[in-house]
């Protein structure tokens, strides 16, 4: 892989990754409503989830994706019904205590499971693929660079997002701060959604 090329990559990674999507945006919900140790797990899962899926799209997986038009809409179809459930969840937490594991818990494999149903994250990885691995004589050293600096970038994005929301922990603790807040982050969620029947 030449330098450009890298450099390339490197632009791409930093463009998609610290751009708000869903990801972020429950990164930053998650460390917000419950603190920065309980966002971790959703923080580290996603680097994992999003791992998983280049390599499957590297394999051919994408390729089948994108032959397949059901397959495109039943993704879309899961993907934006589960946003828009976690944005239902999310716009009705008005105080630090609704909070709860009911509410606005999503373990590590639900985080990892995210990036299945993601659009954001498949034009990623098909991106990736398609630009940097698949047809090079070397792919699976290409692979070999590409995985370890996307997921970096992965979770230091979301680590990133995450951080901020932990930081505006007390002040959204005052007054109806943290309904509002919670409405922003699930109309980002819904604006995902609706971005994604367009894609």
């Amino acid at each position: 892989m030449t330098w450009q090329e890298f450099t390339a990559l490197l632009a791409l990674a930093t463009a998609m990754s610290f751009t708000p999507g869903p990801n972020t945006a429950l990164s930053t919900a998650l460390a917000a409503n419950r603190g920065l140790p309980q966002a971790l797990r959703f923080v580290c899962s996603v680097p994992v989830g999003w791992g998983v899926l280049l390599l499957l799209c590297a394999a051919g997986l994408g390729a089948l994706l994108l032959a397949v038009p059901p397959l495109r809409w039943a993704l879309k179809a899961v993907g934006v019904g589960y946003l828009l459930w976690m944005a239902w969840r999310l716009a009705g937490a008005a105080r630090l205590s609704q909070a709860d594991a009911r509410r606005l818990d999503i373990g590590f494999w639900q985080g990892a499971a995210l990036q299945f149903v993601n659009i954001k994250a498949w034009l990623l990885a098909l991106s990736i693929v398609a630009g940097w691995v698949a047809g090079h004589d070397d792919a699976l050293r290409r692979l070999a660079v590409v995985l370890p600096v996307m997921l970096a970038f992965a979770f230091a994005s979301n680590l990133t997002y995450a951080v901020v929301g932990a930081l505006l922990r007390d002040w959204l603790a005052q007054g109806r701060r943290l309904l509002w807040f919670n409405r922003a982050m699930a109309a980002v969620l819904v604006a995902t959604a609706v971005w994604m029947l367009w894609a």
